[in-house]
């Protein structure tokens, strides 16, 4: 299972970067199985990112970075509240995406900000970003301003949303197996009983059908089905 974390945090230390490590430490943590994390550094990107606009071609680390995060089961993306949004770093690295590389990938947005004004940004700018590049964003998002470091609520909000997520990576990741096939003994005719041992293949009907005829798709294969 394979885990990217984005973060685009500018200064060294960085809170946005403590903030998408413990994210991260979360989520393997809770992990049955190894978990191959990787963390894209944007702030090591920057140049690399710009060039990509003027000449369309990605250098060899922003080629190796897109690569993770195209190939990830899962993503955890942290960005500082600039003019009450993302980075315009941040941006521009999911800028330079393929359009469909996002699609039908679970994702836990973060933020980090000096104010907890700020905390609505995971809604009004995050979360309709990754909709629209068709990512699945979990429910619950985090944010954290100068203030929540230490304090009552973070680690709850931290756990919530390393569960929401590797359970939608686990959802995704792990192949279902088909079950048994279902058969029938042939009931017995107005002319005779059927012959011993005859028997008459039933196709096994889904638990989640009714008997109108109304079928339910399970929301893990609806996922996998943006996938393909």
């Amino acid at each position: 299972m394979k885990l990217v974390v984005v973060s685009a945090g500018l200064s060294v230390p960085s809170s946005t970067r403590l903030l998408a490590d413990r994210l991260a430490a979360a989520t393997a943590g809770r992990a049955s199985g190894p978990v191959d994390l990787r963390v894209v550094e944007l702030r090591d990107l920057a140049v690399e990112i710009a060039h990509n606009f003027t000449n369309g071609f990605p250098g060899r680390a922003l080629s190796a970075a897109i690569d993770d995060v195209t190939s990830a089961d899962g993503l955890i993306v942290v960005t500082p509240v600039f003019s009450a949004s993302y980075s315009g770093l941040f941006k521009s690295f999911f800028d330079v995406l393929d359009k469909d590389a996002l699609a039908g990938k679970p994702v836990l947005i973060g933020a980090t900000g000096g104010t907890g004004r700020h905390s609505l940004v995971l809604e009004h700018a995050l979360r309709p970003l990754f909709a629209y590049l068709r990512a699945v964003v979990v429910p619950t998002g985090v944010y954290a301003a100068s203030e929540d470091w230490g304090a009552e609520g973070l680690a709850e909000r931290i756990e919530r949303a390393a569960g929401e997520l590797l359970a939608l990576m686990t959802a995704l990741t792990v192949p279902s197996t088909p079950g048994p096939s279902v058969s029938a003994p042939v009931s017995a005719s107005s002319s005779g009983a059927a012959p011993a041992g005859a028997e008459a293949a039933v196709p096994a009907q889904p638990t989640s059908g009714r008997a109108d005829g109304f079928h339910v798709v399970p929301f893990a294969e609806q996922l996998a089905a943006l996938r393909v």
